[in-house]
């Protein structure tokens, strides 16, 4: 029976000794939640420029078109 307890604490100490491995896990779990924000951040400057489309007069401010600020929003968030 002791041999049964090495053998898994073995393959288990096996895992962990690579800190290589951690770090890319670690790494890739990073990234994903920092594209997370950024797709939640477009979506939201694109939500408010796309109120902006309804203003003329904050459109001749900036200098565009409504069409122009309606094909800029169109663009999907993640991209």
């Amino acid at each position: 029976m002791s041999t049964y307890f090495s053998d898994a604490s073995s393959s288990t100490e096996g895992r962990h000794r690579n800190p290589q491995a951690s770090q890319y896990q670690s790494n890739l779990l990073l990234k994903l939640f920092e594209k997370m924000l950024r797709c939640a951040e477009r979506r939201r400057h694109s939500t408010a420029f796309r109120d902006l489309a309804d203003d003329p007069h904050l459109l001749k401010d900036i200098g565009l078109t409504k069409e122009e600020v309606m094909h800029v929003t169109s663009k999907p968030f993640w991209r």
